[in-house]
C-alpha cells in the first residue's frame, strides 16, 4: 500500500477490533474489484471519525450538475486517500459524471419487515428476478451489509431520469399487484409489517446506493458484496465481513457486469 495512514491503531469497529489501518487495508486489497463500479461517478460517503459505534455523518454530493465539490474516486490511492478521511461507506450516483442525466444503474432494495424469515426474504429476490427475467433483462444480485439483498440492472443506455424512475417503479408496483400479501412499495414502516418493501426510489435523480465491495458503518464490518444467483441460499444479506471476504477474492461472480451494460438498453 502507497499511502501512509495516520491514527492506524485506532478502532473503528470496536466488537471486532478492526483498526482504521486494517479498513485501509480491506480497501487496498478490493481495489481493483471495486473501482469499475464507482470511477466516474459522483460518491457520497459515510464517515465514523470516532469509529462507527460514534457520531457518523453522510457526506452526500452536491448535485452534479455542478463542478464544486464532487467527490470522485477513480484510483487506489484516491480510495484510500478517502479512507484517510474516516471514509466507512461509499455510496454510487445512478449515472456517470460525464452523462448525469442518463442513468445506467439500476437499483431494487428488497427491505423486509423486521420480523419477516430469511426463506420469505430470498423467496422476495427470486419473484423480482422473475419479472426481470420476462423482460429480458439481465440482472445482478448483492448483499446489503445490512437486512435486504440488492438487484442490479446495468444499462448501456436510457432516455432520462423520468423515464428510468418511471420504469423501476413499474417493475415494482408490478410485483406488489402480483403478490399483494408479499410485497409493497410503500415506504411507511406500518406498511411494512409482514412484507418486504420493493425500494425503487433509488433510481430517482439525486438519489445513491451503497457500492459493491463497500463496507457498512455498522458493527459486524459487514460488507455489501457482489454475489452469484446460486449463493443466495448460501449467504445472508449480513453475510459477508472483513474477517471472510478473503475466501472471494478468487472469485467474481459479476464477471460478466460490464459484458451485460454494454449490451442492455431501455429506451
Amino acid at each position: 500500500m502507497s499511502m501512509k495512514i495516520s491514527n492506524p491503531d485506532k478502532i473503528v469497529f470496536p466488537k471486532q477490533k478492526i483498526t482504521k489501518q486494517d479498513v485501509a487495508d480491506y480497501y487496498a486489497m478490493v481495489s481493483n474489484m471495486m473501482l469499475p463500479y464507482i470511477e466516474n461517478r459522483a460518491l457520497s460517503l459515510v464517515r465514523c471519525p470516532s469509529g462507527v459505534e460514534k457520531d457518523c455523518h453522510y457526506r452526500k454530493n452536491p448535485d452534479t450538475n455542478s463542478d464544486s465539490d464532487v467527490v470522485l474516486v477513480s484510483t487506489k490511492e484516491e480510495l484510500l486517500r478517502q479512507v484517510q478521511m474516516n471514509t466507512i461507506e461509499f455510496h454510487i450516483y445512478g449515472s456517470p459524471i460525464n452523462s448525469p442525466e442518463k442513468p445506467d444503474i439500476m437499483v431494487f432494495d428488497l427491505d423486509p419487515d423486521e420480523k419477516l424469515s430469511l426463506a420469505k426474504l430470498r423467496q422476495g429476490v427470486r419473484d423480482l428476478k422473475s419479472i426481470l427475467d420476462d423482460l429480458n433483462l439481465i440482472s445482478f444480485l448483492k448483499t446489503s451489509g445490512g437486512k435486504g439483498y440488492h438487484v442490479v440492472v446495468p444499462f448501456s443506455k436510457t432516455s432520462s431520469w423520468e423515464m428510468f424512475s418511471a420504469f423501476a417503479s413499474n417493475v415494482a408496483q408490478l410485483m406488489e399487484a402480483k403478490w399483494p400479501t408479499r410485497y409493497t412499495t410503500n415506504i411507511r414502516k406500518n406498511a411494512r409489517e409482514g412484507k418486504i418493501f420493493v425500494d425503487w426510489l433509488r433510481n430517482s435523480r439525486g438519489a445513491t446506493s451503497v457500492a459493491p465491495y463497500s463496507l457498512r458503518a455498522k458493527e459486524g464490518s459487514t460488507i455489501s458484496t457482489p454475489i452469484s444467483w446460486t449463493e443466495l441460499n448460501k449467504i445472508s444479506p449480513d453475510g459477508v465481513t472483513m474477517a471472510n471476504f478473503t475466501k472471494r477474492l478468487t472469485n467474481d461472480p459479476w464477471g460478466e457486469f460490464f459484458i451485460v451494460k454494454a449490451k442492455q438498453k431501455l429506451g
